[in-house]
């Protein structure tokens, strides 16, 4: 059998794989967003095999292997590891055309030089040879960055969150810088009131600020702020159905939040208000710290009520949503520049129909103060493949300026999924090498070398400013 992940995979003309090869290739990765775990990181941790590293939390994964109908006792059941890995192998030659199928390969090809396609007839060679070398210290949590060049991550995190891992990152040289992100969902999450009002008191025990009133919590959450920015934390983030535009509502918030803290529900326009208006407080923080606010908009989570109830949340029952957009997050931005306190600003779209919504939203807020100061984002969770990629690409190319932007991120738990960078790289070199072979760029490889490293690391790194 002929090999799948040649050295020109995705590179289909000459100055694609001029670009690929000689610029893009070698660049270091800044993931300025993910989910890995920073404790694994600081314990330098060593996977036991391969399903613990490569399925473990994988809901991409799980969904594939439900639509297949794999029992659930082989997805997040009690089989054993191998078991899973094997199910897993059964179901890969049926995901042809998903993407899954193209990073599984290249995740073998990349990190354990693996060429041999995933099926139940390699499955048990596999699972050795991964096995085996994952017990080496190259595949280790640190190794396994560093043998894809990751010289910054950024993880998620709660403002409760003590950080004591990335402090111990910080301290040892040795270990892939790891840098914190500000993820403060739950201090606006007042959907469920008991719930809200637990988290307050433990927000209140980690900030040592008495949570009594409104003010009192916009404290604590400065007072995290703070405490983030002290330990390398660069960008906040945040993850919405929508913004909500408020601009005709008046709510007393002391009053809302007494509401809250006597156990009675808010009203949907209450609820709303209460949200946009915790979340521009936080944004007047962001930038007076000068850093960069991300807002994941458009997925409709926990579709699935019967198995959210015994599997629980972020285990692969969340979806597209179709939430119009526009208008609120216009109001959003705009009453946050009118007092000139917004912050550089990164907007991640899920739904496709969106894509130029977004891009010229982000237009509107470019004020020439910062080079690219808000951006639309990297196709995001299931826009990150192929042809969600090259959409969002054409998207801000024809509306914005493509040079400026700051290129791709993981977003992923996983430690395998790094060559999703090489994977975005291969499809933006092509994309530009198909336009020089129509004659809609010229072939100045000078110029298309320098757009090509400024999208893979460049921007990036002057951006952020790690």
């Amino acid at each position: 059998m002929s090999e799948f992940i040649t050295q020109d995979f995705l590179l289909q003309n000459k100055m694609a794989k001029t670009l690929y090869h000689e610029y893009a290739k070698a660049m270091p990765i800044i993931d300025y967003h993910n989910h890995l775990s920073p404790e694994l990181i600081a314990g330098d941790y060593q996977f036991k095999n391969i399903t613990e590293v490569w399925l473990s939390g994988d809901h991409y994964k799980w969904r594939a292997m439900r639509a297949f109908g794999i029992d659930e006792k082989y997805i997040s059941g009690k089989a054993s590891d191998k078991e899973k890995f094997m199910k897993w192998a059964e179901v890969v030659p049926h995901t042809l055309r998903n993407p899954l199928y193209h990073w599984t390969h290249l995740e073998l090809k990349r990190y354990f030089g693996i060429d041999e396609l995933l099926s139940l007839k390699t499955a048990e060679a596999i699972w050795e040879e991964t096995n085996r070398q994952l017990a080496q210290q190259s595949h280790s949590a640190n190794g396994l960055l560093k043998q894809m060049k990751v010289e910054v991550l950024c993880t998620t995190d709660d403002p409760i969150d003590s950080l004591e891992h990335h402090k111990s990152i910080s301290e040892n040289r040795d270990l892939v810088k790891t840098l914190p992100t500000f993820r403060p969902d739950k201090a606006y999450a007042v959907e469920n009131v008991e719930n809200y009002k637990a988290y307050l008191r433990t927000l209140e025990a980690v900030s040592g600020k008495t949570i009594e009133n409104y003010s009192h919590l916009i404290e604590a959450l400065k007072n995290r702020i703070d405490y983030f920015d002290a330990q390398g934390c660069r960008l906040a983030d945040h993850g919405l159905e929508q913004l909500y535009d408020v601009g005709h509502l008046d709510y007393d918030m002391e009053v809302l939040f007494n509401k809250l803290n006597s156990s009675v529900a808010l009203r949907k326009d209450e609820l709303h208000y209460y949200k946009m208006k915790t979340l521009q407080h936080l944004c007047k923080y962001y930038h007076e710290k000068g850093w960069t606010q991300q807002f994941h908009l458009g997925a409709i989570r926990d579709n699935n009520s019967r198995l959210l109830s015994t599997l629980g949340p972020d285990t692969g029952f969340d979806s597209i949503g179709d939430f119009s957009q526009a208008k609120a997050m216009s109001a959003f931005f705009n009453a946050l520049d009118q007092k000139n306190q917004l912050a550089k600003t990164i907007l991640y779209n899920l739904n496709p129909s969106d894509n130029e919504v977004f891009a010229t939203m982000a237009g509107n807020y470019n004020d020439g103060s910062i080079k690219g100061k808000m951006q639309f984002g990297s196709a995001w969770w299931f826009l990150d493949q192929k042809d969600g990629m090259e959409k969002q690409i054409n998207a801000l190319s024809n509306l914005g300026l493509l040079s400026c932007f700051v290129g791709m991120l993981t977003d992923s738990r996983s430690f395998l999924s790094f060559p999703r960078h090489e994977y975005f790289r291969r499809i933006l070199c092509n994309m530009i090498g198909k336009d020089v072979e129509n004659g809609e760029l010229p072939a100045d490889e000078e110029l298309l070398s320098t757009l090509v490293k400024d999208i893979c690391y460049d921007n990036a790194k002057g951006y952020f400013g790690f």
